[in-house]
Protein backbone atom coordinates (compact mmCIF):
# COMPACT_ATOMS: atom_id res chain seq x y z
CA UNK A 1 0.00 0.00 0.00
CA UNK A 2 1.63 3.34 -1.20
CA UNK A 3 -0.07 6.70 -0.14
CA UNK A 4 1.54 8.26 -3.49
CA UNK A 5 0.93 8.03 -7.17
CA UNK A 6 3.80 5.90 -8.21
CA UNK A 7 6.97 4.44 -6.14
CA UNK A 8 9.83 6.24 -5.38
CA UNK A 9 9.14 7.26 -1.27
CA UNK A 10 11.34 10.11 -0.41
CA UNK A 11 12.88 9.77 -4.35
CA UNK A 12 9.09 11.22 -5.63
CA UNK A 13 9.89 14.73 -5.53
CA UNK A 14 6.70 16.76 -4.40
CA UNK A 15 7.45 20.22 -5.89
CA UNK A 16 3.80 21.71 -4.35
CA UNK A 17 4.33 22.06 -0.71
CA UNK A 18 1.62 25.01 0.21
CA UNK A 19 -0.43 23.36 2.09
CA UNK A 20 1.71 22.09 4.21
CA UNK A 21 2.52 23.52 7.72
CA UNK A 22 5.60 25.15 7.48
CA UNK A 23 7.33 23.52 10.69
CA UNK A 24 5.29 20.30 9.62
CA UNK A 25 3.31 20.43 13.31
CA UNK A 26 0.50 18.36 11.94
CA UNK A 27 -0.25 14.44 13.19
CA UNK A 28 -0.73 13.61 9.04
CA UNK A 29 1.67 15.15 6.65
CA UNK A 30 0.36 16.40 3.28
CA UNK A 31 3.95 16.09 1.77
CA UNK A 32 6.16 13.04 2.65
CA UNK A 33 8.89 13.81 0.13
CA UNK A 34 11.52 16.07 1.80
CA UNK A 35 13.85 16.26 -1.69
CA UNK A 36 14.67 19.92 -2.95
CA UNK A 37 15.04 20.70 -6.11
CA UNK A 38 18.61 21.07 -6.15
CA UNK A 39 19.73 17.89 -4.19
CA UNK A 40 22.16 15.94 -5.77
CA UNK A 41 23.31 12.00 -4.32
CA UNK A 42 25.84 12.32 -1.86
CA UNK A 43 27.06 8.74 -2.38
CA UNK A 44 28.73 7.97 -5.96
CA UNK A 45 25.78 6.26 -7.91
CA UNK A 46 27.90 2.47 -8.02
CA UNK A 47 27.85 2.11 -4.17
CA UNK A 48 23.95 2.30 -4.46
CA UNK A 49 22.59 -0.07 -6.32
CA UNK A 50 20.84 -3.90 -5.33
CA UNK A 51 22.73 -6.72 -5.63
CA UNK A 52 20.76 -8.05 -9.35
CA UNK A 53 20.31 -4.57 -10.40
CA UNK A 54 23.47 -2.12 -10.52
CA UNK A 55 22.78 1.43 -11.04
CA UNK A 56 24.60 2.58 -14.20
CA UNK A 57 24.50 4.96 -16.43
CA UNK A 58 21.47 5.24 -18.88
CA UNK A 59 21.69 6.79 -22.37
CA UNK A 60 19.64 10.36 -22.27
CA UNK A 61 19.96 10.52 -18.98
CA UNK A 62 21.77 12.27 -16.27
CA UNK A 63 24.55 10.36 -16.00
CA UNK A 64 26.72 12.07 -13.91
CA UNK A 65 28.31 9.84 -11.03
CA UNK A 66 26.64 11.64 -8.42
CA UNK A 67 23.07 12.49 -10.30
CA UNK A 68 20.31 14.14 -9.05
CA UNK A 69 17.47 13.04 -7.09
CA UNK A 70 14.89 12.48 -10.44
CA UNK A 71 17.92 9.86 -11.40
CA UNK A 72 17.05 7.80 -8.47
CA UNK A 73 13.51 7.64 -8.98
CA UNK A 74 13.69 6.69 -12.11
CA UNK A 75 16.15 3.84 -11.12
CA UNK A 76 13.86 2.68 -9.04
CA UNK A 77 10.85 2.70 -11.19
CA UNK A 78 13.68 1.21 -14.11
CA UNK A 79 13.89 -1.92 -10.83
CA UNK A 80 9.83 -1.94 -10.38
CA UNK A 81 9.08 -2.40 -13.90
CA UNK A 82 11.98 -4.95 -14.53
CA UNK A 83 10.84 -7.42 -11.72
CA UNK A 84 7.15 -6.51 -12.09
CA UNK A 85 6.49 -5.21 -8.69
CA UNK A 86 3.80 -2.53 -9.95
CA UNK A 87 1.47 -5.38 -9.82
CA UNK A 88 1.63 -6.28 -6.26
CA UNK A 89 1.63 -2.22 -5.19
CA UNK A 90 -1.92 -0.38 -4.27
CA UNK A 91 -0.93 3.37 -5.18
CA UNK A 92 -3.21 6.91 -3.44
CA UNK A 93 -3.71 4.30 -0.59
CA UNK A 94 -3.08 5.80 2.95
CA UNK A 95 -3.00 3.14 5.67
CA UNK A 96 -4.71 4.83 9.22
CA UNK A 97 -4.33 2.37 11.12
CA UNK A 98 -2.68 -0.82 11.71
CA UNK A 99 -3.69 -2.82 14.90
CA UNK A 100 -3.82 -6.39 16.03
CA UNK A 101 -7.15 -8.53 16.05
CA UNK A 102 -6.20 -11.30 18.42
CA UNK A 103 -3.43 -9.47 20.76
CA UNK A 104 -3.64 -12.49 23.49
CA UNK A 105 -3.03 -15.22 20.71
CA UNK A 106 0.56 -16.46 20.50
CA UNK A 107 0.10 -16.27 16.51
CA UNK A 108 -0.71 -12.25 15.85
CA UNK A 109 -3.33 -11.25 12.60
CA UNK A 110 -3.29 -7.68 12.00
CA UNK A 111 -6.25 -4.99 10.82
CA UNK A 112 -5.40 -2.69 8.26
CA UNK A 113 -7.75 -0.06 7.67
CA UNK A 114 -7.09 2.14 4.98
CA UNK A 115 -8.06 5.32 2.53
CA UNK A 116 -8.22 5.62 -1.25
CA UNK A 117 -7.60 9.22 -1.58
CA UNK A 118 -8.91 9.93 -4.45
CA UNK A 119 -12.54 8.14 -3.73
CA UNK A 120 -12.29 8.58 -0.02
CA UNK A 121 -13.18 4.73 0.22
CA UNK A 122 -12.20 3.19 3.51
CA UNK A 123 -11.08 -0.31 3.66
CA UNK A 124 -10.59 -2.60 6.65
CA UNK A 125 -8.90 -6.31 5.65
CA UNK A 126 -7.00 -8.23 7.94
CA UNK A 127 -3.22 -9.60 7.12
CA UNK A 128 -1.04 -12.50 8.69
CA UNK A 129 1.71 -9.82 8.49
CA UNK A 130 2.46 -6.47 7.94
CA UNK A 131 5.68 -5.09 6.92
CA UNK A 132 6.54 -1.06 7.80
CA UNK A 133 8.52 0.46 5.61
CA UNK A 134 7.43 4.48 5.60
CA UNK A 135 10.00 6.09 5.80
CA UNK A 136 11.99 8.50 8.56
CA UNK A 137 12.60 11.67 6.96
CA UNK A 138 9.39 13.15 6.40
CA UNK A 139 8.19 14.51 10.07
CA UNK A 140 10.40 17.45 11.14
CA UNK A 141 12.69 17.13 14.44
CA UNK A 142 12.43 20.99 15.95
CA UNK A 143 15.23 22.56 18.47
CA UNK A 144 13.45 24.02 21.37
CA UNK A 145 14.45 27.46 21.08
CA UNK A 146 13.75 30.00 23.88
CA UNK A 147 11.07 33.05 22.08
CA UNK A 148 10.18 30.60 19.27
CA UNK A 149 6.54 30.18 19.48
CA UNK A 150 6.11 33.90 19.58
CA UNK A 151 8.77 34.66 16.73
CA UNK A 152 6.47 36.31 13.95
CA UNK A 153 8.52 35.91 10.80
CA UNK A 154 8.99 33.24 8.75
CA UNK A 155 9.90 30.31 10.23
CA UNK A 156 10.22 27.17 8.19
CA UNK A 157 11.40 23.51 8.09
CA UNK A 158 13.72 21.96 5.37
CA UNK A 159 11.09 19.65 4.79
CA UNK A 160 9.31 21.72 2.48
CA UNK A 161 12.08 24.04 1.08
CA UNK A 162 12.47 23.49 -2.46
CA UNK A 163 13.85 26.52 -4.22
CA UNK A 164 16.01 29.51 -3.02
CA UNK A 165 14.19 31.93 -5.08
CA UNK A 166 11.61 32.77 -2.25
CA UNK A 167 14.55 33.92 -0.46
CA UNK A 168 15.77 36.53 -2.47
CA UNK A 169 17.43 39.64 -0.82
CA UNK A 170 16.37 38.64 2.62
CA UNK A 171 18.25 37.70 5.45
CA UNK A 172 18.38 34.09 6.36
CA UNK A 173 19.03 31.96 9.89
CA UNK A 174 19.82 28.03 8.57
CA UNK A 175 19.80 26.03 11.81
CA UNK A 176 21.73 22.87 11.62
CA UNK A 177 24.95 22.72 9.70
CA UNK A 178 24.79 18.86 8.71
CA UNK A 179 23.98 17.77 5.01
CA UNK A 180 21.03 19.56 4.57
CA UNK A 181 22.12 22.81 6.01
CA UNK A 182 25.59 22.80 4.12
CA UNK A 183 23.70 22.20 0.76
CA UNK A 184 21.02 24.63 1.39
CA UNK A 185 23.31 27.28 2.60
CA UNK A 186 25.42 26.83 -0.21
CA UNK A 187 22.40 27.60 -2.78
CA UNK A 188 21.06 30.75 -0.64
CA UNK A 189 23.84 32.42 -1.08
CA UNK A 190 23.56 32.98 -4.83
CA UNK A 191 20.33 34.42 -4.17
CA UNK A 192 20.38 36.05 -0.34
CA UNK A 193 21.20 39.06 1.09
CA UNK A 194 22.96 37.32 3.98
CA UNK A 195 22.73 33.53 5.20
CA UNK A 196 23.55 33.09 8.69
CA UNK A 197 24.60 29.34 9.74
CA UNK A 198 23.99 28.53 13.28
CA UNK A 199 25.64 25.28 13.74
CA UNK A 200 25.80 22.96 17.69
CA UNK A 201 29.80 23.47 17.15
CA UNK A 202 32.25 25.86 15.47
CA UNK A 203 34.83 23.22 14.91
CA UNK A 204 33.48 22.66 11.21
CA UNK A 205 35.11 20.27 8.53
CA UNK A 206 37.59 21.96 6.08
CA UNK A 207 35.16 21.96 3.47
CA UNK A 208 32.96 24.26 5.47
CA UNK A 209 35.13 26.50 6.15
CA UNK A 210 36.18 26.84 2.47
CA UNK A 211 32.63 27.50 1.59
CA UNK A 212 32.32 30.41 3.98
CA UNK A 213 35.56 31.95 3.03
CA UNK A 214 34.52 32.24 -0.55
CA UNK A 215 31.15 33.86 0.16
CA UNK A 216 31.30 37.02 2.11
CA UNK A 217 27.77 36.91 2.73
CA UNK A 218 28.16 33.48 4.29
CA UNK A 219 28.77 33.25 8.30
CA UNK A 220 29.19 31.19 11.02
CA UNK A 221 27.03 31.26 14.34
CA UNK A 222 27.35 29.47 17.62
CA UNK A 223 23.37 27.90 18.65
CA UNK A 224 20.41 30.31 19.10
CA UNK A 225 19.87 31.14 22.74
CA UNK A 226 16.57 33.19 21.87
CA UNK A 227 14.51 34.78 19.11
CA UNK A 228 13.01 38.11 20.05
CA UNK A 229 9.41 39.59 18.87
CA UNK A 230 11.42 42.57 16.96
CA UNK A 231 12.87 39.70 14.92
CA UNK A 232 16.52 39.53 16.29
CA UNK A 233 18.16 36.22 16.76
CA UNK A 234 19.97 36.35 19.92
CA UNK A 235 22.91 33.45 19.62
CA UNK A 236 25.03 31.81 22.42
CA UNK A 237 28.05 34.08 22.22
CA UNK A 238 25.83 37.32 22.95
CA UNK A 239 25.93 38.23 18.81
CA UNK A 240 22.48 39.12 17.40
CA UNK A 241 21.28 39.93 13.93
CA UNK A 242 17.97 40.64 12.64
CA UNK A 243 16.22 38.55 10.12
CA UNK A 244 13.77 37.66 7.79
CA UNK A 245 13.26 33.92 7.77
CA UNK A 246 14.87 31.40 9.84
CA UNK A 247 14.98 28.12 7.82
CA UNK A 248 15.16 25.05 10.41
CA UNK A 249 17.59 22.05 8.62
CA UNK A 250 17.68 20.09 12.06
CA UNK A 251 16.51 16.61 10.94
CA UNK A 252 13.87 14.18 10.77
CA UNK A 253 11.29 12.34 13.96
CA UNK A 254 10.48 9.15 13.29
CA UNK A 255 6.63 8.83 13.76
CA UNK A 256 3.97 5.66 13.35
CA UNK A 257 0.87 7.68 14.06
CA UNK A 258 -0.89 4.78 12.23
CA UNK A 259 0.35 1.66 14.33
CA UNK A 260 -0.95 0.47 17.83
CA UNK A 261 0.83 -2.01 19.20
CA UNK A 262 -0.59 -1.59 22.67
CA UNK A 263 2.93 -0.26 23.68
CA UNK A 264 5.24 -3.27 22.46
CA UNK A 265 6.86 -1.06 20.01
CA UNK A 266 7.24 2.74 21.23
CA UNK A 267 9.20 5.86 20.35
CA UNK A 268 11.60 7.23 22.96
CA UNK A 269 13.06 10.13 22.29
CA UNK A 270 13.86 8.85 18.44
CA UNK A 271 14.61 5.25 19.12
CA UNK A 272 12.02 2.86 17.82
CA UNK A 273 11.69 -0.31 20.26
CA UNK A 274 12.28 -2.54 21.22
CA UNK A 275 13.53 -4.25 18.01
CA UNK A 276 15.64 -6.78 17.34
CA UNK A 277 18.69 -5.49 14.79
CA UNK A 278 16.13 -2.43 13.96
CA UNK A 279 13.84 -4.99 12.47
CA UNK A 280 11.74 -7.42 14.59
CA UNK A 281 9.98 -6.53 17.53
CA UNK A 282 11.15 -9.46 20.07
CA UNK A 283 6.93 -9.57 21.23
CA UNK A 284 5.57 -9.03 18.08
CA UNK A 285 7.92 -11.21 15.50
CA UNK A 286 7.64 -12.36 12.58
CA UNK A 287 4.19 -11.07 12.01
CA UNK A 288 5.20 -7.49 12.61
CA UNK A 289 8.61 -6.40 10.98
CA UNK A 290 10.46 -3.07 10.03
CA UNK A 291 12.45 -1.84 6.81
CA UNK A 292 14.60 1.15 6.49
CA UNK A 293 14.93 2.46 9.83
CA UNK A 294 19.29 2.48 10.46
CA UNK A 295 20.22 5.58 8.73
CA UNK A 296 24.07 5.86 7.84
CA UNK A 297 25.02 2.93 5.84
CA UNK A 298 24.80 2.12 2.56
CA UNK A 299 20.94 2.11 2.54
CA UNK A 300 19.70 0.09 -0.74
CA UNK A 301 22.15 -3.62 -0.33
CA UNK A 302 21.37 -3.56 3.35
CA UNK A 303 17.05 -3.10 2.79
CA UNK A 304 17.79 -5.62 0.26
CA UNK A 305 19.27 -7.96 3.07
CA UNK A 306 16.08 -6.71 5.83
CA UNK A 307 13.70 -8.17 3.41
CA UNK A 308 15.70 -11.06 2.40
CA UNK A 309 15.42 -11.81 6.14
CA UNK A 310 11.90 -11.08 6.44
CA UNK A 311 10.91 -12.64 3.11
CA UNK A 312 12.37 -15.97 4.74
CA UNK A 313 11.25 -16.00 8.05
CA UNK A 314 7.48 -15.70 6.77
CA UNK A 315 7.82 -18.42 3.90
CA UNK A 316 8.95 -20.35 7.04
CA UNK A 317 12.85 -20.95 5.84
CA UNK A 318 14.07 -19.21 9.00
CA UNK A 319 13.27 -18.64 12.30
CA UNK A 320 14.33 -16.06 14.98
CA UNK A 321 15.74 -16.36 18.24
CA UNK A 322 13.72 -16.56 21.24
CA UNK A 323 11.72 -13.35 22.53
CA UNK A 324 14.03 -13.41 25.50
CA UNK A 325 17.19 -13.62 23.52
CA UNK A 326 16.22 -10.79 20.96
CA UNK A 327 15.64 -8.68 24.17
CA UNK A 328 18.81 -9.69 25.72
CA UNK A 329 20.89 -8.81 22.90
CA UNK A 330 18.46 -5.09 22.36
CA UNK A 331 19.78 -4.51 26.35
CA UNK A 332 23.31 -5.05 25.47
CA UNK A 333 23.11 -3.09 22.08
CA UNK A 334 21.43 -0.63 24.11
CA UNK A 335 24.25 -1.06 26.85
CA UNK A 336 26.98 -0.56 24.08
CA UNK A 337 26.02 2.62 22.72
CA UNK A 338 25.41 4.04 25.87
CA UNK A 339 29.59 3.57 26.89
CA UNK A 340 30.45 4.80 23.47
CA UNK A 341 28.42 8.11 24.39
CA UNK A 342 26.03 7.63 21.68
CA UNK A 343 22.61 9.93 22.58
CA UNK A 344 19.27 7.78 22.43
CA UNK A 345 18.06 9.56 19.50
CA UNK A 346 20.77 8.49 17.36
CA UNK A 347 20.19 4.97 18.76
CA UNK A 348 19.96 3.60 14.45
CA UNK A 349 22.51 5.81 13.05
CA UNK A 350 24.62 2.89 12.20
CA UNK A 351 27.77 4.21 10.60
CA UNK A 352 29.84 0.80 10.47
CA UNK A 353 30.25 -1.61 7.77
CA UNK A 354 30.44 -4.27 9.58
CA UNK A 355 26.90 -4.00 11.16
CA UNK A 356 26.09 -4.60 7.35
CA UNK A 357 27.88 -7.66 7.12
CA UNK A 358 27.16 -9.09 10.52
CA UNK A 359 23.34 -8.62 9.49
CA UNK A 360 23.93 -10.51 6.26
CA UNK A 361 25.10 -13.38 8.18
CA UNK A 362 22.08 -14.17 9.93
CA UNK A 363 20.68 -15.29 6.22
CA UNK A 364 23.76 -16.19 4.48
CA UNK A 365 23.54 -12.91 2.55
CA UNK A 366 26.63 -11.27 0.65
CA UNK A 367 28.84 -9.37 2.54
CA UNK A 368 29.49 -5.37 1.14
CA UNK A 369 31.84 -5.62 -1.40
CA UNK A 370 34.99 -4.27 -0.81
CA UNK A 371 34.53 -1.68 -3.71
CA UNK A 372 31.16 -0.52 -2.63
CA UNK A 373 33.03 0.73 1.25
CA UNK A 374 36.12 2.09 -0.23
CA UNK A 375 34.34 3.94 -3.07
CA UNK A 376 31.93 5.43 -0.37
CA UNK A 377 34.69 6.14 2.07
CA UNK A 378 36.46 7.81 -0.59
CA UNK A 379 33.35 10.06 -1.11
CA UNK A 380 32.96 11.40 2.16
CA UNK A 381 36.29 11.69 2.58
CA UNK A 382 36.14 14.19 -0.98
CA UNK A 383 32.97 15.82 0.68
CA UNK A 384 34.61 16.70 4.22
CA UNK A 385 37.74 18.38 2.53
CA UNK A 386 35.65 19.64 -1.21
CA UNK A 387 32.58 20.49 0.06
CA UNK A 388 31.40 22.36 -2.79
CA UNK A 389 33.13 20.31 -5.33
CA UNK A 390 33.22 17.01 -4.33
CA UNK A 391 30.46 15.52 -6.48
CA UNK A 392 32.10 16.65 -9.57
CA UNK A 393 35.21 16.59 -8.77
CA UNK A 394 37.62 13.41 -7.44
CA UNK A 395 40.79 11.52 -7.48
CA UNK A 396 39.38 8.24 -6.91
CA UNK A 397 38.88 7.31 -10.83
CA UNK A 398 41.44 4.57 -10.75
CA UNK A 399 39.67 2.96 -8.03
CA UNK A 400 36.41 3.31 -9.88
CA UNK A 401 37.53 1.93 -13.20
CA UNK A 402 39.03 -0.77 -11.77
CA UNK A 403 35.44 -1.24 -9.91
CA UNK A 404 33.36 -0.72 -13.00
CA UNK A 405 35.25 -4.45 -14.35
CA UNK A 406 33.93 -6.16 -11.50
CA UNK A 407 31.36 -9.18 -12.48
CA UNK A 408 28.64 -7.02 -10.56
CA UNK A 409 28.51 -4.17 -13.26
CA UNK A 410 29.08 -7.16 -15.99
CA UNK A 411 26.31 -9.18 -15.02
CA UNK A 412 23.42 -9.49 -17.51
CA UNK A 413 20.74 -7.33 -16.69
CA UNK A 414 16.68 -7.36 -18.00
CA UNK A 415 15.91 -4.44 -20.23
CA UNK A 416 13.65 -2.08 -18.95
Amino acid sequence: MEQNHDVGGQWLYQPNVEEEDTLGKTKILKVHSSVYSSLRLASPRETMGFSDFPFTAKEGRDSRRFPGHEELWLYLKDFCKVFGLRDMIRFNVRVEFVGMVNEDDDVKRWMVKSVEKESGEVMEEVFDAVVVASGHYSYPRLPSIKGMDLWKRKQLHSHIYRVPDPFRDEIVVVVGSSMSGQDISIELVKVAKEVHLSAKSLEIPPGLTKVIEKHQNLHLHPQIESLEEDGRVIFDDGSCIVADTILYCTGYDYKLPFLESKGRVEIDDNRVGPLFEHTFSPYLSPSLSFVGIPRKLIGFPFFESQAKWIAKLLSGKTSLPSSDQMMQSISEFYLSREADGIPKRNTHDIADFNYSDKYADYIGFPHLEEWRKVLCVSAIVNSIENLETYRDSWDDDHLLQKTLQDPYFTQEIPSV
